[in-house]
């Protein structure tokens, strides 16, 4: 089964090497249609303690460090973060070019404009 990956904003970094993860999502009211906000906490693994109040990170799910944390921060405001693992890394990097072949369409012969012309 593929590792999660989520986007959330560090709600707290007062813990060594853990932060607490705000995770928003949007999800539609099955009888009134209307999109209602759904958050949850996450506690993330920040190895090297880069991460500050308010960042954008994205943590990848791993294998249980304790009791509440099985996340890891691997990008902080789009940028890797060093102490991320190689394993963790991996995932992204997988994910990325995942979708990046799912959008790429194919170029038919037709639609090419004729050089020569």
């Amino acid at each position: 089964m593929p590792r999660r990956v989520l986007v959330g904003r560090v709600t707290s970094d007062k813990m060594d090497k853990t932060i607490t993860v705000l995770v928003d999502r949007r999800i539609m009211h099955p009888l009134y249609k209307k999109f209602i906000r759904r958050s949850k906490k996450y506690a993330a693994h920040d190895e090297v303690n880069a991460c500050k109040t308010g960042d954008q990170v994205r943590i990848v799910e791993c294998a249980p460090i304790s009791k509440r944390k099985t996340w890891t921060v691997v990008e902080r405001n789009g940028a890797v973060v060093e102490g991320a693992s190689a394993d963790a890394l991996a995932v992204l990097e997988a994910r990325a070019h995942s979708h990046v072949a799912a959008h790429v369409e194919p170029v038919s012969a037709d639609a090419v404009p004729d050089a020569h012309a």
